[in-house]
């Protein structure tokens, strides 16, 4: 029976160096996700830390990209035990988590992604991700879930070698906002403190064989940071490419371009 379940594709597809590429959704609507997907994009990334809705979103989300055959990812809006539970047991392929400020933090996420013995995850059936029951596999070994960790403060920057290197995180991502406000210079990314960075991060991957991810604000962005190395690049959100489109219409239109 088909599934819109990923069952570690794209966890596989990561570890191989793939270059992929995707979007936020932040306006929680599952019709963005159909969009992104007909759009071509090879992945979607509900955000529950920003974006507009909530757990309650999830479920569409999986469901929606799945009957396209793109990968659901969630941002999650803290690190606790039970928001990743929440997100993997209603089917998510991967989840991504914010605001890491040491190796300690990680080696806990990485627990929250399996169940016992191999981690601290709550042992449910009755759930998507479970397949209502009738898929038990994934109580047998590690997760396949895909783990992102983001690398947007200062103390993440400081361990990032460190956080690469624990097993079971698959990608780090960075914030660019965040990233940069941390550093003194708030959204200057031309910065040299600013590249420095990121080309450490890059390094970090490329050592312990995990793939840097960051999210771009344009297509223009996302050909500069594939050429830094980044793999995994998130282009903008499904707000501000709809806002960005409506801009780029009007002004057109007005005869101001």
């Amino acid at each position: 029976m088909k599934s819109p379940l990923d069952r570690g594709a794209f966890k596989t597809r990561i570890r191989t160096g793939e270059i992929t590429y995707g979007t936020f959704v932040g306006l929680a609507s599952s019709v963005a996700v159909e969009i992104a997907a007909v759009g071509g994009m090879d992945w979607v990334l509900l955000d529950l830390e920003h974006g507009a809705g909530g757990e309650d979103q999830v479920g569409p989300t999986v469901l929606a990209a799945g009957a396209y055959g793109i990968t659901p990812l969630v941002r999650v809006e803290s690190a606790e035990r039970i928001r990743i539970g929440r997100v993997l047991d209603a089917g998510v392929a991967g989840v991504m988590i914010p605001r890491i400020e040491n190796v300690e933090q990680v080696h806990e996420v990485v627990k929250h992604f399996s169940t016992p013995p191999y981690g601290d995850r709550g042992v449910a059936t009755y759930n998507r991700g479970a397949r209502w029951g009738r898929d038990l596999e994934f109580l047998n070994a590690p997760s396949k879930a895909t783990c992102i960790v983001q690398i947007e403060t200062l103390g993440a920057l400081e361990k990032v070698e460190e956080i690469a290197s624990v097993e079971g995180v698959d990608i780090l991502f960075v914030g660019p906002a965040d990233l940069s406000f941390a550093l003194g210079i708030p959204r200057d990314f031309k910065n040299p403190k600013y590249l420095e960075a990121l080309t450490k991060v890059v390094l970090a991957c490329k050592n312990q064989g995990k793939q840097p991810g960051i999210l771009a604000f344009d297509s223009a962005g996302a050909v500069e940071y594939r050429k830094l190395g980044f793999t995994f690049i998130a282009i903008g959100s499904d707000s501000t490419l709809l806002a960005n489109a409506f801009t780029k219409v009007l002004e057109e239109a007005k005869g101001e371009i």
